[in-house]
């Protein structure tokens, strides 16, 4: 990770515009069939959740503008990406765990499960501050049609909040809600990456 002038990046004048908007966060809404990933989870018996964050860390990584974050008053270019999920852990309560996107199942697999393992048993954090970090929560309790997520001013980081999955008929559609710093990203590029999530989705045989 490095910090970059903005005026040598394709950002500029989105910097220029959003970084001091006072609500910079844009929230997309979308339905998404997670059919693949219900019947690979089941048949192979992997977690859902990881099954899902490893295809956004993917769908992530052909999108240029997830590796350039706004930091503070600062635009960071990073070399890696991460994405983060909620840890129910050992006292009831949560706990926040980083997992570092490879694009090798397996290792991602073996990644998530070790150290959510681990947060949930220490019910301490883990935080990767050298990966872009793509935040998610899954609110399993109940089903949700999407959420908006708060403009701390803190965390700039683009997020992800989605329920339980509905079935119909023969298909699994789950509504998920993305938010992103407009200074990151345009409308265009968040599009981009739901599309390539979706694609990602359809490859998971």
């Amino acid at each position: 990770m490095k910090k970059v002038e903005p005026e040598n990046t394709s950002r500029n004048e989105a910097f220029k515009l959003w970084m001091d908007a006072p609500n910079p966060m844009v929230t997309f809404f979308k339905n998404i069939d997670v059919t693949p990933l219900v019947k690979l989870s089941r048949r192979r018996k992997l977690k859902f959740n990881m099954l899902l964050c490893y295809c956004i860390g993917k769908a992530a990584s052909s999108v240029k503008e997830f590796y350039l974050l706004p930091v503070g008053r600062d635009l960071i270019l990073y070399d890696s990406l991460a994405v983060n999920t909620i840890v129910k852990n050992k006292d009831g309560e949560v706990s926040s765990c980083d997992i570092l996107f490879t694009k090798d199942l397996a290792a991602f697999n073996d990644d998530y499960i070790r150290h959510t393992t681990q947060v949930a048993q220490t019910c301490q954090n883990r935080d990767l501050t050298d990966s872009m970090v793509i935040g998610t929560s899954a609110i399993i309790d109940t089903e949700i049609e999407g959420a908006v997520g708060m403009n701390s001013g803190i965390f700039n980081n683009p997020f992800m909040i989605w329920g339980r999955y509905k079935k119909r008929l023969f298909k699994y559609a789950l509504p998920i809600s993305f938010q992103f710093h407009h200074t990151q990203m345009d409308g265009a590029h968040a599009g981009r990456f739901l599309e390539n999530l979706q694609d990602e989705i359809n490859k998971m045989k």
